[in-house]
């Protein structure tokens, strides 16, 4: 017969206490931006007008009508995206090898890849901006961001991909083997849909780093290919980023990628919690 463990009242009260606290206090640089981009200028800067001001859409008109910002989130996107599914495209087969067909340098070759993000980035910007500027000619393209942000990610991406293809029993795979199917069905037909929630996860936090790189989406472009990153930071102020206009762009930035974030969660946590009770 099980023992079902009692909560007193204390722990009934203050572990959801301190669980909001916590969440509150992550949360709060994100509401103080949103909350100064309906500041003027002039109110973000001055402490009369810290919490009571006349709220104005003054700066999202003027980020949307004189900053060119449709086309910054365009970059964003289209780069966010299609590094993504690069880098998945990428690292599903190469997880799929290294979990159901391992060889005695599988290990060495995840260490290594682990090892390539201890790497300073400044360390290959200089060589990287003269190659692509000068002889390969892909400087400030499209092309240059999704492969570099591919690149950056992959590693994680097949980590973690490793992680959850190597809880899966590999008899499932050896019986699909003996009724036919080739390597690709393997994966298609029989490992994605038993590890959809590991890869939806692994999607989902590649394009939360995509969406939010800016050292390199910042240094290897100018107009063409530039980013939200990029317009964030051509219009640094003093003050930091929580005020005035830069605030709006930066509210701008983060909201699609909350959004995104909070619905996506919501939509595994329902998949899982339905695939568990059926």
């Amino acid at each position: 017969m099980a023992i079902v463990a009692q909560q007193t009242t204390f722990s009934r009260i203050f572990w959801p206490t301190l669980a909001w606290v916590v969440a509150l206090i992550f949360f709060f640089p994100i509401f103080w931006m949103v909350f100064t981009s309906f500041k003027t200028d002039a109110d973000a800067v001055k402490p009369e007008h810290l919490l009571f001001f006349t709220p104005t859409l003054e700066n999202y008109v003027n980020m949307t009508q004189n900053y060119d910002y449709w086309r910054f989130a365009a970059n964003s996107v289209i780069t966010s995206v299609f590094a993504t599914a690069f880098t998945l495209f990428v690292g599903v087969p190469a997880a799929y090898a290294m979990a159901f067909n391992p060889s005695r340098h599988t290990k060495d070759i995840l260490m290594w890849m682990l090892s390539t993000k201890m790497l300073p980035a400044a360390a290959v910007l200089y060589p990287m901006t003269f190659l692509t500027k000068n002889f390969l000619g892909i400087f400030d393209t499209h092309f240059l961001i999704i492969l570099v942000l591919s690149l950056i990610n992959l590693p994680i991406v097949i980590w973690m991909l490793f992680t959850y293809f190597k809880e899966i029993p590999k008899e499932i795979i050896e019986a699909g083997k003996m009724d036919g199917v080739n390597t690709w069905g393997e994966i298609k037909d029989i490992l994605i849909p038993l590890a959809w929630g590991g890869v939806a996860s692994t999607a989902l936090l590649c394009f939360i780093f995509c969406w939010n790189e800016a050292y390199w989406t910042v240094r290897l472009t100018t107009t063409d290919a530039a980013t939200l990153s990029k317009l964030i930071e051509g219009n640094r102020a003093p003050e930091g980023l929580f005020f005035g206009r830069l605030s709006a762009v930066s509210t701008a930035a983060v909201g699609p990628i909350v959004v995104l974030g909070w619905f996506c969660q919501k939509q595994l946590v329902q998949g899982l919690t339905f695939g568990a009770v059926k």
